[in-house]
């Protein structure tokens, strides 16, 4: 029997070493990025790094690593070639001319790639394209560049040029015209938003792929598509979700990024509106990630830009079944004789202490317990400690519900059963 499967598109990934990016943080993005091309279905083969000031406004890389790049192309099968930052329409050009055959792609629209496979919903999928489009519009004179040497006598066009101001003026047609329908799409949208005004609104927050879906799927009772991938969700999802006897609506949003496309912002307007005009935020977290402080931050900053950083927070620190402590935390714990480190891995240093009790009460002594006003450290996946959240959210949800309804009797939250149920998005 022939095999007809297609097997997998290869890729080779390329960053820059900077004065403002280190060798560690250039090893963790290009991670990053293949976890990206893995989620848009393309393998990578290899990564090129290299040490620069800035990049090379001709080709991003230097001369010898570009010639360096040609010579793996040429030895192995590859489809495309990705850089971890965005490059310029003359970059692209020059570069696509030095690999030929090979397709080259920037972040932003591997991240673009990404969004469009995700989107499910009329809004998303008019969201994303919007954001190609206005990805696409400067990047225009390249894919009309073998008609250059078409050109007219003085005062005339050649037929390459008439065709890109052709071409150009298609898509700006299509932008307004996505731009007048999201508009229509995002009054809907603030309608149906306020018909839930008189409900506590609350906005699952943080980094892409660290368990909002899974976490809102434990807390609502309900079935919502999550993933081990990045951008797994793209649409915002809604349900209803009564703590004591107390309703209020949970809203599970798209995942942040750094470097996240600047045309992707700007076309989730309304997306990310839930989060601007929800009441309460939870920022969730993957404590078990390497990088997670950094992570943090770049939601903080994205929050920030939105204008949504100043709302009631929870600081919630997920996975915490998968957490390996850090050896430098040891100096914050006050151990005992027999607490001493000792390796059980190659590269992972465990406390004995942690032996003795549990991943909570460890995390619960390090300064992570210190870093807002209200903190839970869970594991949406197993349920561990995930009452623990409730009495967080509760205690924050019926001060806002009371604000609304002065005269409610209420029911305390362990003397009555919580529930989820679905509301549509």
């Amino acid at each position: 029997m022939i095999d007809t499967t297609k097997p997998p598109e290869t890729a080779v990934l390329v960053a820059l070493i900077t004065q403002k990016q280190t060798a560690d943080q250039t090893k963790e993005y290009l991670a990053e990025l293949a976890f990206l091309a893995e989620t848009s279905g393309v393998k990578t083969i290899q990564a090129f790094t290299q040490k620069m000031d800035r990049p090379d406004t001709r080709t991003f890389v230097g001369k010898g690593k570009l010639e360096e790049i040609q010579t793996f192309i040429l030895d192995n099968p590859v489809d495309s070639v990705i850089f971890d930052d965005d490059l310029t329409p003359a970059q692209v050009r020059n570069l696509e001319d030095s690999f030929k055959d090979v397709k080259v792609l920037d972040r932003s629209l591997l991240i673009l790639n990404i969004f469009s496979m995700r989107a499910q919903t009329a809004q998303s999928r008019v969201q994303v394209e919007l954001a190609q489009y206005q990805y696409m519009y400067p990047r225009l004179t390249r894919m009309w560049s073998h008609l250059t040497s078409q050109k007219g006598g003085v005062g005339m066009r050649g037929p390459g040029e008439k065709e890109l101001e052709t071409d150009r003026r298609i898509v700006k047609d299509r932008i307004s015209f996505l731009k007048e329908k999201l508009a229509k799409i995002d009054k809907q949208s603030q309608t149906r938003r306020k018909e839930r005004d008189r409900l506590v609104r609350v906005a699952l927050v943080g980094y892409t792929n660290v368990g909002k879906s899974t976490l809102m799927r434990t807390m609502a009772k309900t079935d919502v598509f999550a993933e081990n991938k990045l951008f797994a969700t793209v649409d915002s999802t809604v349900r209803k979700v009564t703590l004591g006897n107390i309703p209020f609506l949970l809203t599970d949003t798209v995942g942040f990024i750094r470097k996240l496309p600047t045309m992707l912002i700007e076309s989730f307007k309304s997306t990310l509106d839930e989060v601007r005009e929800a009441d309460i935020l939870v920022h969730v977290v993957d404590v078990s990630h390497p990088n997670f402080e950094e992570q943090i931050e770049v939601v903080n900053s994205t929050l920030a830009d939105i204008k949504a950083a100043d709302k009631p927070m929870v600081l919630v620190f997920n996975k915490m079944d998968r957490f390996v402590p850090k050896d430098e935390w040891a100096d914050q714990l006050q151990l005992g004789e027999d607490d001493e480190f000792i390796d059980t891995q190659e590269d992972i240093i465990i406390p004995v202490a942690v032996r003795k009790q549990t991943a909570l009460a460890y995390l619960k002594k390090t300064y992570l317990a210190q870093k807002a006003d209200y903190v839970a450290f869970i594991s949406a996946e197993t349920g561990e400690n995930v009452g623990e959240l409730r009495e967080l959210l509760y205690d924050l949800v019926k001060e806002r519900h009371y604000q609304i309804y002065p005269n409610w009797s209420h029911v305390p939250l362990s003397e009555s059963a919580e529930y989820g149920d679905g509301l549509a998005s």
